[in-house]
Formats: structure tokens, sequence, C-alpha cells
């Protein structure tokens, strides 16, 4: 009974979040390096799955999550922003968990001796991740997440920033340290740029080499009309018209 009623909320409020969103002009950072073809179906508006109410719990843990690490930041006096909006670009869009910065007496209040790898005084771009115990800590940071750091580094031209994960299941905390690196800022805004031009051209980009094992496969909301669309590029007209066979437009 229970069950069913807080699934029903969640299903309910994301119905009515994705009923307010409105047409996608930009990318949003956090899409740097995901599956072109979800991230052109997004655009497009195209048929999805209903999403799972435990994914979007998952979701929301994330969130809580974040917040919870930015109180406790907040009350050591290193937080100097947070949810920090980049400033306008025609190409994408996002925003930062927190900028923070450190002082000599933030480490030394501790007994820490981190001056090998921290510099105070400057500013760092900090992005708080969750994963769960299955995810192997050996494959971390995870490609789109250095991705997603590098860009908020360019366009808010800080030097260096912070990708902080913690285990929802034990509740480790693993941290990494990167600076700017330009050559790959531009090889992401280059990738985001080719994906423009083929969802300005009704062009759906090519299916994953790895699909359906690759991780993104699973659960994704575009799985049926990605596997209607198969392995090459096909144009959005003519998928629509398989989509429309198949019955999965409602």
């Amino acid at each position: 009974m229970l069950k069913e009623l807080i699934d029903k909320f969640y299903l309910e409020r994301e119905k009515e979040k994705k009923k307010k969103e409105k047409e996608r002009v930009r990318f949003f950072i956090s899409e740097a390096g995901k599956c072109p073809r979800m991230i052109f179906f997004r655009f497009k508006k195209a048929p999805a799955e209903e999403i799972e109410p435990e994914r979007l719990r998952i979701f929301e843990e994330g969130e809580i999550i974040q917040q919870r690490i930015l109180r406790l930041l907040f009350s050591l006096g290193i937080v100097r922003a947070t949810e920090v909006q980049i400033p306008p670009q025609e190409l994408v869009a996002g925003r930062a968990d927190a900028i923070i910065s450190f002082t000599d007496k933030t480490f030394s209040d501790l007994g820490i001796d981190l001056k090998e790898k921290i510099e105070p005084g400057i500013p760092y771009v900090l992005e708080i991740k969750s994963v769960s115990g299955k995810i192997n800590l050996k494959k971390l940071p995870l490609p789109d997440h250095i991705n997603q750091l590098q860009l908020y580094l360019h366009f808010f031209k800080i030097k260096k920033g912070i990708l902080l994960y913690l285990n929802k299941d034990t509740q480790k905390i693993t941290e990494f340290i990167f600076e700017y690196d330009k050559n790959l800022v531009e090889k992401i805004l280059n990738w985001f740029l080719k994906l423009k031009e083929k969802i300005e051209a009704d062009l759906v980009p090519i299916r994953l080499p790895d699909w359906p094992d690759n991780w993104q496969c699973q659960n994704c909301e575009f799985f049926e009309i990605c596997k209607i669309a198969g392995e090459r590029e096909i144009s959005w007209e003519k998928l629509k018209k398989e989509i429309e066979k198949g019955e999965i437009l409602s």
C-alpha cells in the first residue's frame, strides 16, 4: 500500500518536471562524453520509457548526499559559493557544486599537513559524486566526471578542481585533484560542436560500439528506439516512421 503511494508520488513529480522542460538549445556540461544518441533523443524529445521510481530515489539520494557534504564544508569555512552557474554560453550550460578555497589554518587546526597537495589561497572547483558499492574503486575517477570538471575549470578560469566521491554503501570518501587541461577541454568542446551539427541536420548518431553492454545502456530510457534505429546513423524522420510502425509513440 505505502509502496504504491510512494512510487506514484515520484512518478507524478517526474511527469510534472518533464512538462515544464523547455526546448533544448544548449548542452548540459554533465553530458560531456555521454552517449551521443541519448543526448540527441533528449533534444528531439523522443519517446522515452518511464523512469522507475527506484532510480528516481537514487537520483534524489545523490542530491541529499551533496547537500550533506556541503553543509559540513560550510562549517569548516572553506566554501566560497555553491550551485555556481557558468557564464552564459551558446553551446553549453551548467553549474558547479561549489567553489572552495583553503588557508594554512584550515589544515593546521586539524593537525594535517597537505601543502604538497593543496595550495592555500587559490580557488578550487568542487564536484561531489555519489557511487554505489558495485563500482570498482579502481575505475574512479570516471571519464565523464573528469570531462565535467574540466569544463567548469575552463569557464570559471580556475586552475584546479577536486572530484570527491562518497560510496553510499560504505560511506568511504575518495578524492582526486586535477589541474586544468586545455587540450582535453578543446576535444570536449569540439565533440559537442560535432554533435550539434548532427542534431541540427536531424541525423541520429551511430550507436555505442559496445551496445547493449555499455553501462549507459542499462536502464536507458531510449533503449527501445535505439534498438530500432540500428547500429548506423539514420535520419530522424526515417526513424520516427519506424517508431510509429512499432507503436512506441503515444
